[in-house]
Order: structure tokens, then sequence, then C-alpha cells
């Protein structure tokens, strides 16, 4: 592999690329770079509370997007068939540090909630790397359904279970449902038969009510979603400080770097509530434009996925197109009060490595998919070669 490829401005390869590979690339790098700016803002105030230094969070920020790039451009240029073959061996490595965070002493607590692994000063998230592995071999399996035997079939079905149960049980019951829907969906458009995908939904939904009535904090923040201004100073307090802030914004918001809800009114604003600052900052018409954004991606990713010629490609593009625009929506309807309070981060907006890692990752998935599409191996054909004697003996024939 040429080492210039890893870099993105040095990557001449583009300009050969499919339009919608192209297309897809800026789009990617302008959200990474809105991403950015509004983590600077978002961030500097308890940044510079905890760290005496308002620049911390935003500059651990550019490390992890440094690393997520280098892996971002070794996707973009590597054949899929390549990953695919490996995504397993991905799957199974996160799925056991998702067990691991459940062992008291090696799992890192935040909020009720073991969802980190300490290696050093590095904290890994595997529920957020496991996302994009997850896509990949939900796509291997269900678009070689109708090919594989009903043992691997079971096999893979029962993996994807623990791997649910896993993030469940640390609680993350947002990251659990993203990537319950995000499997079902691939398998939906597998074309699957109706009987499996309805009971697969109903087994989701009554595991989602068991575990709100087990986890007494999960049940308060449901509650508190239906009505937070009966309890704005306790439980309702996270979603009527983001209401305040998306209501601040009006139309066309108070300004980049302008937030009053950031200097700590709205709790970790540069993760799970950065939306609210986004709109307070920007407004309705940047919210808008955000969702624009959006759109644009989901419709790129359809007409990726709409191009590809072999199935389990095809279901990688629809897999991450709904993985990234389905977690952003899930992130906008928590901090607009559309959807109960959920911890799940804006990708390529929110604090954090894993998050990150995992968002580039995916949408390198989408590209190299973009790639291969509209990419087709074109052999050149050659005249024959005649020996002396064929000549002669073609030129004795012409004259008879």
């Amino acid at each position: 592999m040429n080492l210039r490829h890893l870099i993105p401005i040095f990557d001449n390869s583009v300009s050969n690329w499919a339009l919608e590979a192209r297309l897809l690339r800026w789009l990617i790098f302008i959200w990474l770079f809105v991403g950015l700016i509004m983590l600077f803002s978002a961030s500097y105030p308890v940044a510079d509370a905890r760290h005496h230094d308002g620049l911390y969070y935003f500059k651990r920020q550019l490390l992890w997007v440094l690393v997520a790039l280098f892996g971002f451009n070794t996707i973009v240029n590597s054949p899929l068939q390549k990953i695919l073959g490996q995504s397993h061996w991905f799957l199974m490595v996160f799925l056991t540090l998702i067990f691991v965070t459940l062992i008291p002493g090696l799992g890192k607590k935040a909020f009720d909630a073991a969802r980190w692994i300490a290696i050093g000063p590095i904290p890994i998230q595997p529920s957020e790397l496991i996302k994009p592995f997850l896509v990949l071999q939900s796509a291997r399996l269900f678009g070689q359904w109708e090919r594989i035997s009903w043992r691997v079939r079971c096999g893979w079905l029962v993996i994807f279970g623990l791997v649910l149960l896993g993030i469940l049980a640390q609680p993350n019951l947002s990251t659990t449902a993203l990537c319950g829907m995000t499997i079902w969906l691939i398998a939906l458009a597998a074309g699957l038969p109706y009987k499996y995908l309805g009971g697969t939904a109903l087994g989701g939904v009554m595991l989602a009510v068991l575990s709100i009535s087990i986890k007494e904090y999960q049940r308060k923040r449901v509650m508190s979603f239906l009505n937070p201004w009966a309890d704005a100073t306790g439980d309702g307090y996270q979603l009527v400080q983001s209401l305040l802030a998306v209501g601040s914004g009006r139309t066309w918001g108070a300004g980049f770097g302008l937030s009053q809800q950031k200097l700590f009114y709205l709790p970790i604003q540069d993760t799970d509530f950065i939306f609210a600052v986004f709109a307070e900052e920007f407004g309705f018409v940047g919210s808008i434009v955000l969702l624009a954004l959006l759109a644009i991606f989901a419709t790129l990713g359809l007409v990726v996925a709409l191009k590809a010629k072999n199935s389990v490609h095809r279901l990688v593009a629809i897999g991450v197109t709904i993985l990234m625009v389905g977690q952003s929506l899930l992130h906008i309807g928590v901090a607009t009060g559309s959807l109960p309070t959920t911890g799940l981060p804006l990708p390529l907006f929110s604090y954090g490595g894993n998050s990150m890692i995992a968002s580039l990752i995916a949408s390198a998935l989408l590209i190299r998919v973009a790639r291969e599409s509209s990419e087709a191996e074109v052999v050149p054909l050659r005249k024959p070669t005649l020996s002396n004697g064929q000549k002669r003996r073609t030129f004795h024939k012409t004259r008879n």
C-alpha cells in the first residue's frame, strides 16, 4: 500500500474515485470540521474549570481525530472483501471486552454504568468500537443467508444476542437499542422472512421494557422525559436545561461561543447534549442546515447501496447509513425532548475518541462500497502475436 494514501491531503487517488465516493468524503470532512469547531465552543468553559486549560478536551480530540483518520484512509484504500474477512475477529475481541467491563475492578464506572476499560491513560469503550464491525458481520450474515446452514445462522445470531445483552448489562440501553435496530434493519433490507423479523422485534421491545422495570435510574429517566418540569431540579434537570438551550437559540442563534447554558447549567454539554449547545448558538436555521447535512448523507448512502452490485456490500452501505444517521437523530431527539434521555454521542461532534474512531471507520466503509460499486478492472484486449510459421501458413491460405 502507498503510505501517502494514509494521509488525506496527500491522497492523489481521490480524483479517480466515483462521484458518490468523492461527495461522501467531502461531506464527512465538513461534518468533522463543524463538529470540532462546536466541540471547541461547548467544552471550553468546563475544560478551563477542571484542567485550567480551555483547550484541554479540544486538543485531546484532535489527537483522536489523527488516529481515526489513519484508520479511515486505510479502510478507504483497502479491498472490502479483505475487511469483511477480518471483521469477525474484531467483533469477537470487542465482545470479550464488553464483558470485561462488567468485572468489578476492571470496568470503569460513570453515571452508574460500567462502560470503559482503562489501558493506561487511554479509556476504551468497546460498545462504541464494536458498532462498525457489527454492521460488517450483520451484512455478511444476512447477505448470504440463503447459502449458509442453520448451524452458522444460529451461531451468529447467538453472538449478536450476546453483544446486545452485554451492552444492556453495563447498563447502556440507548446503545443496545441502536445496535439492535441496526441489525434488525439490515436483516429487513436483506429480505428475511417477516415471521423472524416480527418475533425478534417483539422480543427486543420486551427486553427493553424489562430493563426499564429493573433499572431504577432508567425508569426515572423515562418518567422525567414525560414531564421534565415536574422535577426540574432533580431527575428532569438535564432535559429542562437542554430545552432552555434549544429554545434560547430562536431563529438565528445567540452566536458562536455565546451559549449561556454551557456555563455550568447544562450537564455533559460536550458529549450527550452537544446538540443543545449547537442549537443555542446557531438557532433554528443552523439546526435545519445540520439536518440537511444528515439528509444528504442518507441520500448518498442509499444511492451507493442501490448501485452496489454485491448484496453484502449493499447491506454494508445500508447499515452504515442507518448507524450514522440513526444515532444522530436519536441524539437530537434526546436533546429536544422528543425521546427519553439517553447517553448517545452525536457522531463527529461529541467529545470522545472511541466514538470518533467508530464514526470515521463506519464512514470509510461507506466510501469503500461507493468506490468498489463504480470501479471495474478493465482488461486490455491485445491482438494475438503470430509466429513466423503461423504467418507463412496464413499467407499461403490467403493466396490459395
